[in-house]
């Protein structure tokens, strides 16, 4: 099958070929200024610890960063932040109530920490109608299965609002990702509605069998398949078979604005997977389209 290499600006033909209005991206973030831009620094400063260069892609205004989005035909998509230390999270759900308020295209983001306060907070973001929570063991160095978190995955697994979770060992591991944390707290609160984000990376095999395993639990693309993963993190061709049978539990993710390429890889590289237009129309828009009831 011949390989495709798609730019930005052919995005949207991409998308009409395969007879959809647009694309749902679940995994996309927007933070106060002050936040995004530690963020891109981080990144950039990391990038030698991680044994890459890591340039963001899409170092613009906000403004312009929902003017890109709109361009490319991404007709919703989430605006995810994460905390990475306690007294932070209840803040950060406040801008992202604001910012959800004033954007159509946006999906009503939350996110929590482990903390005594956590399950207020939480409580308080879903009824201002937050629709997907963040959690990034990573960054956040914390444990799912701290106790101040108990209380947190019971609302949500009530509420069955999805959680995208960064938990996999990818880019860097930290002392509590990977699966087996993860497959605790599912033996507790089975019903959770989980994101696996990065599909894992580089733990594909765990959560895709988690995936099997829990009726609740997906996966999302974001960066997985680029060949700025496969360098380092390559996803295993002997997988692709379960990839087309989980058709109905992966969903797009990009990670913009924070990626050192163009938007457009991360949907060449799921098109070259050959998995088929079908395929490619569940992940982009039909999956997250049921999942969150957004979309044309």
């Amino acid at each position: 099958m011949a390989q495709i290499t798609l730019q930005d600006h052919e995005i949207n033909d991409f998308v009409k070929s395969l007879s959809l209005p647009g694309i749902i991206d679940i995994h996309i973030h927007f933070m106060p200024d002050n936040v995004m831009a530690k963020v891109w620094q981080y990144f950039e400063d990391a990038g030698p610890l991680m044994g890459r260069h890591w340039p963001i892609q899409y170092k613009i205004s906000q403004s312009e960063r929902l003017s890109f989005l709109d361009k490319i035909g991404v007709i919703a998509h989430s605006a995810l932040n994460y905390p990475h230390k306690a007294d932070m999270a209840q803040w950060l759900n406040q801008w992202s109530a604001d910012f959800a308020k004033s954007q159509k295209s946006v999906i009503h983001s939350a996110t929590f920490y482990p903390e005594e306060s956590a399950p207020q907070y939480v409580t308080s973001a879903i009824q201002e109608g937050a629709r997907v929570f963040k959690s990034h063991v990573q960054v956040g160095n914390y444990d799912p299965r701290d106790p101040n978190l108990n209380e947190v995955w019971s609302i949500l697994e009530k509420s069955q609002i999805p959680i995208v979770i960064h938990a996999g060992s990818g880019p860097t591991s930290g002392r509590f990702t990977g699966v087996d944390p993860i497959s605790s707290v599912l033996e507790r609160f089975p019903e959770l509605y989980l994101i696996i984000a990065h599909m894992g990376m580089p733990d594909y095999l765990q959560f895709i069998e988690l995936a099997q395993r829990y009726p609740n639990i997906y996966l999302d693309t974001t960066m997985a398949f680029t060949p700025f993963t496969q360098e380092q993190s390559p996803f295993p061709i002997s997988l692709l078979p379960i990839l087309q049978k989980l058709q109905d539990k992966i969903l797009l993710g990009s990670d913009f604005p924070n990626i050192p390429y163009q938007y457009a890889l991360q949907l060449s590289s799921l098109a070259n997977l050959g998995l088929g237009d079908e395929w490619l129309r569940a992940i982009l828009y039909e999956n997250a389209k049921r999942l969150f009831h957004v979309g044309a």
